[in-house]
């Protein structure tokens, strides 16, 4: 829950296997397993329960570069140096289906959150779309013209979103595969991006050591976080809305507070560059990795008798803003009407009014979204006119033509 937050972070879990840089982390649905990729070309896939032991997974003949648990958690999805995605059922047997479409390496994968189809980014500069269960390719995105680092599904898979070494950040829309908005950056590349759980906007990591949230309908940036003094490198959303956690080479992990535009806490877990971030698909959890090889496992003031808060160096920033963040004016960001702004708010506005004014926005949405496929309705109906129209004159010419012939058969110039 969004008031989990109110406690500090603490360490619960730190899992040692890997022999090189950790460079993905994902939760398993039921929170039971997490599953993590090196560039020790190993997928590790570890049991919250102690007394379990991890499973190693080999196959891959290079760096692994990112891992995602289907929503399902029955299948973990791999993406590799060596230029093949891989499915793996995560649990002792490790059998896995090798994927081969790509011509360089793999960056990225993502699962739609049916599980039916799945994003693959690449550095030869391409998104591909897969069927999971028949392995089928469906196709390609191709508008970039560098190295695709990242690319991730909308909550309700109808855009992807994807960052890119040109600079860019692109939006598609699934259906049409056309590149429907394309972001600049101008002082660094985003290394990693991804959709706020509400829809509405993303937030992109940057090598620029600052962290950026756009909105995806008035495509304006809504806030700018440069809280960081080295390239960040990963980031993820509370499923809540509110917060967002951040992974740094200087070694840090951030939690931004969205609603109040502000940095909360600051953890120093890590020896060395934090590579990747998650949390758990409940919120109530988060993991990292780093390039000291180290997986670990944070909690907002939950105890299964695991190590605790020691390790986790943990500070809470105490400024009401802190000067080193900013944000753009009238940039509070939407949160679920479920859990809404007033959860987190200084009692200024009652939470009835706040849920009214949720609401009205929520419907001010759904009269939006239906505009715009009247819009595209009406501009089909349009097309499909003037496709009509011209057939029949190009039949009517025909005729017309056809008659003339038949009635001066033997005429020549």
């Amino acid at each position: 829950t969004v008031s989990a937050l109110d406690s500090d972070p603490t360490l619960e879990r730190h899992f040692k296997g890997h022999r090189h840089t950790v460079t993905s982390v994902d939760f398993s649905c039921n929170m039971k397993q997490i599953a993590t990729g090196s560039v020790d070309s190993c997928v590790m896939i570890w049991n919250m329960k102690p007394q379990m032991r991890a499973y190693r997974f080999d196959g891959h003949k290079e760096a692994v570069t990112c891992v995602q648990f289907s929503p399902s958690g029955h299948l973990v999805a791999s993406t590799s140096r060596d230029k093949t995605i891989r499915l793996w059922v995560p649990s002792m047997k490790a059998d896995s289906t090798v994927f081969r479409a790509h011509t360089a390496t793999v960056r990225c994968v993502n699962f739609s959150g049916d599980g039916q189809t799945m994003l693959t980014s690449s550095d030869d500069k391409t998104i591909k779309l897969w069927t999971v269960h028949r392995q089928k390719f469906l196709f390609s995105f191709t508008q970039h013209m560098n190295w695709v680092r990242c690319a991730k599904f909308s909550p309700d898979d109808g855009l992807i979103v994807s960052c890119s070494d040109d600079k860019t950040i692109k939006l598609w829309d699934k259906k049409s595969r056309e590149c429907v908005h394309t972001f600049t950056e101008h002082a660094g590349y985003a290394s990693y991006v991804d959709f706020h759980p509400s829809g509405t906007c993303i937030a992109a990591a940057s090598t620029d050591t600052s962290v950026k949230i756009w909105d995806i309908r008035t495509h304006k940036m809504l806030q700018h976080y440069p809280v960081h003094s080295g390239a960040v490198n990963s980031l993820s959303f509370h499923p809540g809305g509110n917060f967002l956690i951040t992974a740094s080479s200087d070694s840090t992990m951030k939690i931004l507070d969205l609603v109040e535009g502000k940095l909360l806490y600051t953890l120093h877990g890590h020896q060395g560059a934090v590579t990747c971030v998650a949390f758990s698909r409940a919120g109530d959890y988060f993991s990292s990795g780093g390039s000291d090889e180290q997986v670990k496992v944070y909690s907002f003031g939950h105890s299964d008798g695991h190590s605790r808060g020691t390790h986790s160096h943990a500070h809470r920033d105490a400024a009401t803003r802190s000067p080193s963040t900013q944000q753009t004016q009238g940039s509070q960001l939407p949160a679920h009407q479920d859990k809404g702004l007033s959860d987190v708010s200084d009692g200024r506005v009652p939470s009835s009014l706040a849920n009214t004014l949720e609401h009205i926005i929520g419907q001010l949405d759904v009269l939006t979204q239906t505009v715009s496929i009247l819009e595209q309705r009406l501009t089909l109906t349009e097309d499909k006119l003037k496709e009509c129209l011209e057939n029949q004159m190009e039949i009517g010419l025909h005729l017309q033509n056809r008659d003339e012939g038949r009635r001066w058969p033997n005429q020549h110039c």
